[in-house]
């Protein structure tokens, strides 16, 4: 499961590409927003990660990122402060986030105030860490790609500290789960979407002794969102960055079925805070 899970991600994932189009084009280091059309490939973007970090408690020193892809989540958050370590099961991703946040580093916007960060290439089942290693855990749709969930909260649960916090920027299933539609960005058909009804991923939570504190459903933003960045994708022109610089040519059937399964109500996004 792990390795065809990662040859999913990685199958058309342009590393060296990627890094001297940076090089090219950010000379002097890419900033945040820059890197946002590569790096923040969840609904919702950059304005969506700043969201999912408003919730954590600024007390929250040392912070786990669960499926942390490309790292513009951990980017966002160590410019926030934040110690950030993200774990990923496409060592690839890892490799290249790494890469990518040293080029970043290099602005010197990025230097000032800055967290720490670390790469982990790792199961989420299984994470590497001691008891009680972090103030919070951080998921930004990536439990959807999760078979155990159950197991997978059990390891959050272990690794966090006492009143550590949980929080999530997911894919729930939606009313009309039955009409999702294949590719998507997590999958490319049913063997790798795991997907929980809302009403079942705060049951799991609540099982495995998280404390329910926010929850809020994003839909409604996130379609508005997709619909504007499917118009952008569809525009004749060529971006310095995009998603199709990770997914390849099958990047433009994902975001119109990403955008037909937040219309049909076969998906929702909702955001999560949670604590031990």
């Amino acid at each position: 499961m792990p390795t065809s899970l990662a040859h999913h991600y990685h199958q058309a994932l342009r590393d060296q590409d990627i890094l001297h189009q940076l090089r090219t084009h950010y000379p002097d280091g890419p900033t945040l927003h820059q890197l946002a059309p590569l790096d923040q490939l969840h609904i919702g973007g950059i304005a969506a990660s700043a969201r999912l970090l408003g919730l954590l408690d600024p007390k929250s020193q040392h912070a786990l990122d669960i499926g942390a892809g490309l790292g513009g989540l951990m980017r966002q958050g160590a410019a926030q402060g934040f110690h950030i370590t993200g774990l990923d099961i496409t060592h690839r991703f890892s490799a290249l986030n790494q890469a990518i946040s040293r080029l970043a580093l290099s602005h010197h916007t990025a230097k000032a105030h800055h967290g720490k960060l670390r790469w982990v290439t790792g199961d989420a089942c299984a994470l590497p860490f001691a008891q009680t290693s972090f103030d919070a855990v951080l998921f930004q749709h990536s439990l959807m790609n999760m078979p155990d969930p159950a197991r997978v909260l059990a390891e959050c649960r272990r690794v966090l500290r006492p009143a550590g916090q949980l929080v999530m920027h997911e894919v729930v299933s939606g009313p009309h789960s039955e009409a999702l539609r294949f590719p998507v960005p997590w999958a490319e058909g049913p063997t790798h979407s795991h997907l929980l009804s809302l009403s079942q991923l705060t049951q799991r939570l609540e099982a495995s002794g998280f404390n329910l504190q926010h929850c809020k459903d994003w839909s409604h933003t996130a379609l508005e969102w997709r619909t504007r960045q499917r118009q952008k994708e569809q525009a004749p022109r060529t971006a310095v960055l995009s998603p199709q610089w990770v997914f390849g040519e099958r990047f433009m059937q994902m975001g119109k079925n990403l955008l037909e399964n937040l219309a049909n109500g076969a998906i929702h996004v909702v955001e999560i805070s949670a604590r031990c």
